[in-house]
């Protein structure tokens, strides 16, 4: 019996760019609890030329394939916005799929590594797709449940493929859970009051989704003060943050979207969006035509689940407990709009004011995703 015959090969033409936006919908499709991403937000994702973060970074993407058919993916990724800001001469690995063999995994960890190396850099980290505010993580806890909007979910068995190609753990993003019956609610409204009464100039307002523009440009302006000492950031431009935050408009609860300010000047904010992953798992293939803009906008408003996902607190203003009021805000009203459940997604697992209050407010841990990094 022949042996298995691996090859590698760059992304450079069409038919490599269909094969590595598809491998994912391949690999995945008999999994019950994955869900396939909107194929056009992914091709979007990956598309050099509209999306904003390849301006600042160097990328190259490999197909592996094992007798003759697509075995795995990965992306070799130098942010040089990342090196620029931390000073550290470290690249990532992004886009990461395989199927369970310790070969295919070890020939794309080593053609992505050796790009990187070729290019300067001496520290790997990833998963992260193509960077912070992407998809980032390998799933280590909760295969059973299936994964929020713009969260990844990912095979049990990667875990064992990256520790089997010389990477180790650097640090767990964490996901909470909250539901209506499980929540402390007289300990949040507690925690509301005594930040009001501190501080009675701050007001919580939505956002103006009529001058969204304007409004991108003020909380992408908290988002890099807010961010800027937390691993693994850089400094998003203008472009970048607005390309996004900029399909969210179309799918927000105003009353879900919060700007905090102090005497009538912003210095936080907190988005929350419907898990439209509800939806997009139903439709099932990632494609939005024919029937499946029909689904997302008539069902958008009746899923009764979301998803936190955006969170900034300006420097001078953090430890205030500024975070416990725009959470019991976000509560309120969601609970008024009949969400009942949301997940707070997500949490380095050293952000320990920031898991303490997703304890305080009812919240469980429920999944785990991992970084690793290698030298």
């Amino acid at each position: 019996m022949a042996s298995p015959t691996h090859g590698i090969r760059i992304v450079a033409s069409a038919k490599d760019e269909k094969d590595f936006l598809n491998f994912p919908y391949l690999l995945y499709k008999d999994d019950p609890n994955w869900v396939a991403p909107l194929r056009l937000m992914q091709k979007n994702i990956l598309n050099r030329k509209k999306n904003p973060f390849y301006k600042h970074a160097d990328v190259a993407f490999f197909l592996a394939d094992l007798n003759g058919k697509p075995a795995g993916r990965i992306a070799a990724i130098k942010n040089n916005a990342y090196i620029k800001h931390t000073g550290e001469n470290a690249g990532f690995f992004g886009f990461f799929e395989s199927i369970d063999n310790q070969n295919t995994a070890n020939l794309l960890f080593k053609v992505a590594s050796d790009w990187l190396y070729e290019h300067g850099v001496t520290d790997i980290y990833g998963p992260m797709s193509p960077n912070m505010m992407g998809e980032i993580g390998v799933l280590i806890e909760g295969f059973d449940l299936s994964p929020m909007f713009l969260m990844p979910y990912t095979k049990s068995y990667y875990d064992g493929l990256i520790s089997g190609a010389g990477f180790q753990k650097h640090i767990d993003l964490l996901a909470y859970n909250f539901t209506k019956d499980a929540a402390e609610l007289k300990r949040a409204e507690k925690a509301e009051s005594l930040v009001l009464k501190r501080y009675p100039n701050f007001t919580v307002r939505k956002v103006n989704l009529k001058k969204w523009k304007q409004e991108v440009v003020v909380i992408g302006e908290i988002f890099n003060k807010a961010w800027a000492n937390n691993w693994g950031f850089s400094p998003l431009t203008h472009e970048e943050f607005e390309y996004l935050v900029g399909d969210m408009r179309y799918i927000i609860e105003q009353d879900l979207a919060l700007v905090v300010e102090d005497n009538g000047t912003p210095f936080a904010f907190t988005i929350a969006l419907p898990d439209i992953n509800i939806i997009l798992k139903e439709i099932g293939n990632g494609k939005l035509l024919p029937l499946g803009w029909y689904k997302l906008l008539t069902r958008i408003k009746k899923l009764g689940v979301m998803r936190s996902l955006l969170m900034g607190i300006a420097p001078e203003y953090q430890g205030k407990g500024v975070d416990a009021l725009m959470n019991m805000h976000t509560i309120r009203n969601g609970l008024a709009l009949g969400y009942n459940e949301s997940e707070f997604s997500w949490v380095l697992e050293n952000n320990t004011s920031m898991i303490n209050l997703a304890e305080r407010f009812g919240s469980k841990l429920t999944k785990r995703y991992r970084i690793y990094k290698k030298q």
